[in-house]
């Protein structure tokens, strides 16, 4: 599969997740494990275009895939330009659920679409942010979009 543009040929058990294995086989600890049921979006990177619950689906299921997870947004150890728009708009608090929500924007900005404010907050409805941080986020991802 290909991780964050690099090729990677790894085997696993057959019943390994791709969360398990972007974390423990390939030390990409920014893939949060939460629920590990696919309730809490923590784990959400963005496999084919689209963004994914990665404790839901096997890593086998992910063969030849295309996989982006939040340490492949920025580039030459700068942050990407959603992920400043995190910080100057205060759209984190503990952080836990920080990249489930970037990984599930960038799947929507990166669509080469223009998107709504309601399709914003339509596209982290599956992420769980116990802090409150969810209009913030929508602020970000609004300014990164240019939306008002």
């Amino acid at each position: 599969m290909r991780v964050n543009g690099s090729y990677y040929k790894v085997v696993v058990d057959v019943y390994t997740t791709l969360a398990e294995l972007l974390r423990e086989k390939l030390g990409l600890k920014g893939t949060k494990l939460g629920c590990n049921r696919g309730e809490c979006g923590a784990c959400t990177v963005v496999m084919n275009g689209k963004p994914v619950y990665s404790c839901m689906v096997l890593a086998a299921d992910a063969d030849r895939a295309d996989v982006l997870t939040v340490e492949g947004l920025s580039e030459d150890g700068e942050l990407h330009p959603l992920q400043k728009l995190f910080i100057e708009h205060d759209a984190l608090q503990c952080g836990y659920c920080t990249p489930g929500f970037l990984m599930s924007l960038t799947a929507l900005l990166r669509s080469g679409r223009e998107v709504s404010i309601e399709e914003i907050k339509q596209s982290v409805s599956g992420v769980v942010c116990r802090c409150g941080a969810h209009p913030n986020i929508v602020k970000a991802a609004a300014a990164y979009a240019g939306l008002r």
